[in-house]
Order: C-alpha cells, then sequence, then structure tokens
C-alpha cells in the first residue's frame, strides 16, 4: 500500500537514539549519585540495570503494555467479525495477522503494541466493539494497523518501560537523598555540589522522559490517521469514531496507566483535563477536534 511504510526507517532509528539516550542518563543518574554517596556499587547497578531494562523494552515491551492494560487474547471463533475485518486490512496494507486482544472496558478505545509487523498485538476495548458501526469501527482498525505499518509501536512500546523506569530511578534517588544523613557525605564540598547536580538530575530527568513520550505520541496519531484513512478509503470512518470518543462519557476503571496512555488511540483519561497551554503541553493526544477535522479536509 502506497504511503503506508514512509516512517518505518526513520522509527528504527528514532527507537534506536532514544534507546542509547536512555540508557546514557540512566548511567549518568548512576554515575552521580555514586560520587554523592561514595558507593561505586550504585554506579555498577545503574549500568547493569540499564542494559537489562533496554533488553525488555525490546523485547518484551508489549507483553508489560498488554498485562498493564488488563488486555485478554482471544481467538477466531469468538470474535469472527473483528478477525474478518482486521485480516482484510492486513491483506491490503501487506501486514500478517497481529495477535488480537479485547480490554474489558466500556471506553471506546484501541492501541497496538510490539516491536515489529511480526510480533505486533492489537487491543480494542468491549465498548468499542458494542457502540462503534462497522465503518466506524474499520476506521480504528486501519489507525492501529498503521501504527504497526509505520512501525511506530516500537518506539512507543519502548518507552513505557524506559520512561517508567527513569521516573522510578529518579524518585528512589530522591527518597534516598532525603533520608540520607549528612555525616556520610564527602565533607571537602565536593560532594554537596555533586549532590545537588544530582538532585537537579533526579527532579529533571522524569520531566524529560515524559516530553519526549508525549511529543513521540502526538506526533504519530495525526500520521496514523492518515494512514488509515488511505488505507480504508473512507475517512470518515474514524473521524465519525473520533465524534462518538469525544462524546463518549465512558471512563476506563483499571486500564488506563501514565506510562501506557500514550499508546491508545484517544487519552484514556477523558474529562481530566482542560485546555490551557500548559495542559496541552502534557497531553499525550492531539485534541479530538483537530484530528477529525483533519480526517474530513482529505475527503
Amino acid at each position: 500500500m502506497p504511503n503506508l511504510y514512509t516512517q518505518a526507517d526513520s522509527n528504527i532509528r528514532k527507537t534506536w537514539l532514544l534507546i542509547t539516550v536512555f540508557l546514557v542518563l540512566i548511567i549518568v543518574l548512576g554515575w552521580v549519585f555514586a560520587r554523592a554517596y561514595q558507593r561505586p556499587d550504585i554506579l555498577y547497578f545503574a549500568v547493569g540495570l540499564s542494559f537489562l531494562m533496554n533488553f525488555l523494552a525490546y523485547y518484551k515491551s508489549d507483553s508489560i503494555a498488554l498485562a498493564m492494560s488488563h488486555a485478554q487474547p482471544v481467538k477466531r471463533e469468538q470474535y469472527v467479525d473483528l478477525f474478518q475485518i482486521v485480516e482484510n486490512l492486513c491483506i491490503t496494507a501487506g501486514l500478517p495477522m497481529p495477535r488480537m486482544y479485547i480490554i474489558p472496558e466500556l471506553q471506546i478505545n484501541a492501541f497496538a503494541t510490539g516491536r515489529n509487523a511480526k510480533h505486533a498485538a492489537v487491543a480494542v476495548t468491549q465498548g468499542a466493539l458494542q457502540k462503534l458501526n462497522e465503518n466506524e469501527l474499520k476506521g480504528v482498525l486501519a489507525h492501529e494497523l498503521s501504527h504497526v505499518g509505520n512501525r511506530d509501536i516500537l518506539i512507543s512500546s519502548v518507552v513505557v518501560v524506559l520512561a517508567g523506569l527513569v521516573a522510578i530511578l529518579s524518585d528512589w534517588f530522591l527518597r534516598a537523598s532525603f533520608f540520607q544523613g549528612r555525616g556520610d557525605r564527602d565533607r571537602d564540598g565536593g560532594g554537596g555540589l555533586i549532590m545537588l547536580i544530582g538532585l537537579a538530575l533526579a527532579i529533571l530527568a522524569p520531566l524529560a522522559a515524559t516530553l519526549i513520550r508525549l511529543a513521540v505520541s502526538r506526533k504519530r496519531e495525526y500520521l496514523a490517521d492518515a494512514s488509515g484513512a488511505l488505507l480504508t478509503r473512507y475517512p470518515e470512518g474514524l473521524a465519525s469514531a473520533l465524534e462518538k470518543i469525544k462524546s463518549d462519557g465512558s471512563a476506563m476503571r483499571f486500564a488506563a496507566h501514565n506510562a501506557t496512555a500514550h499508546l491508545f488511540l484517544s487519552n484514556p483519561f477523558k474529562g481530566q483535563h482542560g485546555r490551557s497551554w500548559l495542559t496541552n503541553l502534557f497531553m499525550t493526544h492531539p485534541p479530538l477536534e483537530d484530528r477529525i477535522k483533519t480526517l474530513r479536509s482529505l475527503r
């Protein structure tokens, strides 16, 4: 299918760049706190952890995202119509059939994850199956398959693990520095400076990880919308689905997490944000009205 894979190579490069940046960031955090506490083993731990988590982020991030979202694997005989839609879209797009999951939530939503097209998974909420008509569901599924074709799924899935790791380590370092007694610190003055640098890194690191996650998410949504419309040849299907999402008041009870929110078709934390410039900066998705307007301009 033309233009579906236009961003694939670029996204692969971005993924490896992101993995490298997070690896270096974790090692730098470990080095700073190893110097601050005069504990070389902290650096060794940070190095080992960074390599282990990058390995898990590449090979197991999809399983982590699916588990966090309470997604349940389903077979063709359970959801024949759903599988037929996905199979037809995959044939058109030239993609292998992904593993299919259902999220037991009434909110209309979906996401795709995995490291490549051969190891992809698509999860759809029960609400999407109940509330969308066939054309709307096709639009949603085409959007998610476009993430697979564009290889957005790898970088988005990797961010789930790495951004979460940076936030956890930074919180741990902040707590450790808070409870650390002054008697254990370097008394020549240099230790104090190292500690200040470490605290600054611990505060800024999760913020940087969040901004990277959001920037990746918002840009890829517009591309997946356009690629999905190209796949179905019917932009109105996804536009209508987004309108239903906008008016749907169902909240996610268990599947919504900050670490995985950027994976979903639309923000799973419905109604929990305003529209100030600061709020917009930290939104995981572009505004639905902008996406609907863009889709309808493609007709």
